[in-house]
């Protein structure tokens, strides 16, 4: 089983094997202590994508950015969205009209701070991506706003 505890018994010792999986389509979900995370990420994207923590609007990396690419989870390098599909929402967090597959990321309802509204989180991973809202433009009408700080630009060359 990868991405998780494999328990072998030999010469009487029990013996652990922990596999760190690759990120692809037929893999298991990516799955890592609380001390892994924060060894691999900033403390900022520690804070948002395992805290469900979000940035500031208008400061993170990509609220403004127009390079071509795919935006994948900063976390485990899962494909989210096509820079095609960005566009300027006014809100100061990246926002896209759809995830680059529908397994890509998952939804479920959040209802922190008093309000309800639908968190997204990497599919991979459960990283904490930021909320989708039934505001946008065509085709979709949906609002992808994500947090820069849970997301890294694979830029097209």
């Amino acid at each position: 089983m990868l991405g998780g505890r494999l328990q072998f018994e030999s010469c009487g010792r029990l013996m652990y094997l922990i596999a760190e999986r690759i990120p692809n389509k037929m893999s298991e979900k990516v799955i890592k202590t609380d001390a892994e995370w924060q060894s691999r990420l900033s403390p900022e994207q520690y804070q948002v994508t395992r805290r469900a923590g979000t940035e500031r609007a208008f400061t993170g990396k990509y609220w403004k950015t127009k390079d071509p690419g795919t935006y994948a989870c900063v976390c485990c390098g899962q494909p989210l969205f096509d820079s095609g599909t960005k566009f300027d929402s006014g809100t100061g967090w990246p926002s896209f009209t759809q995830p680059v597959e529908g397994k890509a990321v998952i939804e479920h309802t959040d209802q922190s701070y008093g309000m309800t509204r639908t968190e997204v989180r990497c599919a991979n991973c459960d990283a904490h991506l930021g909320h989708v809202f039934d505001d946008g433009p065509a085709p979709t009408g949906r609002r992808y706003c994500m947090n820069s700080a849970s997301l890294d630009l694979k830029e097209k060359k």
